[in-house]
């Protein structure tokens, strides 16, 4: 079975390496292949070392980032020196020959401690310090090499569309790449024009610029380079409509399909990207078709941006009273400052929805790495005790379809919704099948209109907190007439006055704390976890939200290595968790693995208390890079093979 072919890119921040790789990614969809493409950056605005990896399949969806790139396309030193190493045998490298005698010490951004590791790899094969001694070692290991002289290339652009000024000619550095790339792919242009024109779509100039760019780059590798690079992109037949997206873009489209009409935030990374999409998609036509789905045909939504995160919740928690879906999104730092909020939204009942992506931490931590550390935090955030639910994404479809459900979860059960993903799946980039509208519904909850208020209340008082057999009671508008009430952050009793009344006290608090027994007992088992592989097996893997992809990934090469087929459990809900039905599961295996992108193996620990069983495997990562496929295959393996009864695996894989 053919492998997914895996491209590179990198640069200083700033340079452009993201439009490039977007442009790339678009390219290849065009032509009907599957992508899935990893953005690693630093928490810095211009300078410092990034890059994009995109991987690339004809038949398959591409589920996660690997290791090995085939093709490194480069334009300055830092990014071959720090990438070289990944380049596979017959795979290629495109350098900038004027660079060649920069040395070790030249990027001036680069880490001293990995140009102190890398000047001893060097010494250590008896090399030089230059980029033409980390080429020549890569070139040994059967790296193909391809020189591009990029200022020539400007001249050449610049003869054919009569310009002369370096600094516009030289902002078509990222096109050029991307064309030598797809040259040595074999890969026809006619895709990067249709991506050139939707990235730059209604500039014109910059179009046709970047497209003679393109050409005149693509004509010098197909004139200087005849011999067929070893890796090949060939377009197939588009069998159905497909869409390219981020994913802080699939939880905005998912929130204006569930009908979000307020969101709010600070900004902060890598958060920020969610709203602005929504800022620049303030009223979007859902169902051009006319088909509903219980919600608005139309999707107007009002952003605002406040002056910090405890703005932000109590933005949110307010326009949940006054009956919008509101919600916000924020990262780890932001989600602390959160706390009082949230928990003035949980004793009053309020429905609001945080999205939370997971980063680096603590503190300021890594702002731009990715991890999943905070699921105890969304737990147990606020003091003292309330009913939250705490759901988790596994890839993109999934962050699009939970940002409709977390709505729902919270309008149907009056409790803040926690929705975590992490800044892996929030940046990173794929293609998919048109999502399915028609199979959404909007649930509303006990939410009631001016009919139902004055048919039940209009002979009596509308109590918002009623004690009710199921624990939830029902919900009007401020200004509805016949469902006036009182709200607090204090106990309070039925009205919403406050008290202090030991029973009232104790009824409230098991009113409150009993719908999570009623959120376990109502919720399909489909929306607490999803089971992928083989269930007749000794041997299951337990893990939640990114890892999914690198996940099933690993777990099939396993099955096409040696045959040997694993189960893998993605907890989806995790919280409340079902223990009870969850043991009976993992109670099916010898064998069980937890996967997790954190110190602490957070969902093993939340397993052991709720259900009394032990991971005894558990293999984690908090370097804040996401997991690639060959090191978790590698660790899987390796915990299979080893046969002991426990084992920690920690994986360190990351530029």
């Amino acid at each position: 079975m053919q492998e997914p072919v895996s491209w590179m890119i990198g640069g200083a921040q700033g340079s452009g390496v993201d439009t490039a790789a977007n442009l790339f990614a678009r390219a290849c969809a065009f032509a009907g292949l599957h992508v899935f493409g990893k953005r690693e950056y630093y928490s810095n605005i211009m300078g410092k070392h990034s890059y994009f990896q995109v991987r690339v399949h004809p038949e398959r969806p591409v589920l996660a980032s690997c290791a090995a790139v085939h093709l490194l396309a480069t334009f300055d030193v830092e990014t071959p020196m720090k990438h070289f190493r990944s380049v596979v045998p017959d795979g290629g490298i495109i350098f900038d020959p004027k660079l060649l005698s920069s040395t070790v010490d030249s990027p001036p951004n680069m880490e001293r401690r990995y140009k102190q590791d890398l000047k001893a790899y060097l010494t250590s094969k008896g090399r030089g310090l230059t980029l033409e001694d980390v080429l020549n070692d890569a070139a040994d290991r059967g790296v193909r090499l391809f020189a591009v002289p990029y200022d020539d290339l400007f001249r050449r652009l610049g003869q054919k569309i009569g310009e002369t000024e370096y600094a516009k000619l030289s902002r078509t550095l990222n096109t050029m790449a991307v064309a030598v790339s797809l040259a040595l792919f074999q890969f026809d242009i006619e895709y990067l024009d249709r991506a050139i024109e939707d990235q730059f779509r209604g500039r014109a100039r910059i179009v046709e610029t970047n497209q003679v760019a393109a050409r005149v780059a693509y004509e010098y590798i197909r004139e200087t380079f005849p011999e067929p690079f070893a890796f090949r992109l060939t377009p197939v037949p588009v069998r159905q409509p497909r869409i390219y997206l981020q994913g802080t873009q699939a939880v905005a489209l998912g929130k204006l399909l569930a009908g979000c009409t307020f969101q709010t935030y600070y900004p902060i990374s890598p958060a920020t990207d969610e709203s602005v999409y929504l800022e620049s998609h303030e009223n979007v036509p859902l169902f051009p078709n006319g088909k509903g789905h219980g919600g608005p045909d139309k999707a107007p939504v009002v952003v605002v941006q406040t002056e910090d995160e405890i703005a932000a919740i109590t933005m949110a928690v307010g326009a949940a009273i006054a009956g919008a879906r509101a919600s916000t999104a924020t990262s780890g730092p932001g989600f602390c400052l959160m706390m009082e909020g949230l928990g003035w939204a949980g004793i009053s009942e309020v429905p609001v929805v945080v999205t939370v992506y997971q980063r680096g931490g603590p503190s300021t931590g890594l702002p731009t790495r990715t991890e999943q550390g905070d699921l105890w935090f969304a737990i147990h955030h606020g003091h003292s005790e309330f009913p939250r639910i705490v759901i988790a994404s596994g890839d993109h479809r999934e962050m699009f379809y939970d940002a409709v459900r977390a709505f729902n979860y919270a309008e149907r059960y009056q409790v803040p919704v926690i929705h975590l993903t992490d800044k892996y799946l929030a940046n990173s980039t794929s293609t998919y099948p048109l999502f399915e509208l028609d199979a959404v519904r909007i649930d509303r909850g006990l939410l009631l209109d001016d009919e139902t208020l004055a048919a039940r209340y209009a002979d009596q008082v509308f109590r918002r907190y009623e004690f009710t057999e199921s624990g939830l009671s029902p919900r009007s508008r401020p200004g509805q007439k016949y469902g006036i009430f009182w709200m607090t952050g204090d106990e309070h009793d039925e009205l919403g006055h406050i008290t202090e009344d030991v029973v009232l006290r104790d009824r409230m608090m098991e009113k409150r704390m009993s719908r999570l027994e009623l959120i376990v007992r109502e919720t399909p088992e489909a929306e607490k976890w999803a089971f992928w592989g083989e269930p007749d097996t000794d041997t299951l893997i337990v893990s939640w939200g990114s890892t999914k992809g690198v996940v099933l990934e690993a777990m099939e090469e396993i099955a096409r290595r040696t045959g040997r087929r694993l189960g893998f459990l993605q907890l989806r809900m995790l919280w409340p968790l079902d223990g009870e039905r969850l043991a009976e599961i993992l109670r099916r295996y010898a064998r069980l693995i937890a996967i997790e992108n954190n110190y602490s193996a957070q969902m093993a620990g939340l397993i052991r208390r709720e259900t009394g069983i032990a991971i005894p495997h558990k293999i984690v990562k908090y370097n804040g890079r996401p997991m690639v496929v060959e090191e978790v295959l590698e660790a899987i393996q390796q915990v299979l093979q080893k046969n002991a009864s426990s084992s920690r695996t920690v994986l360190r894989h990351g530029i």
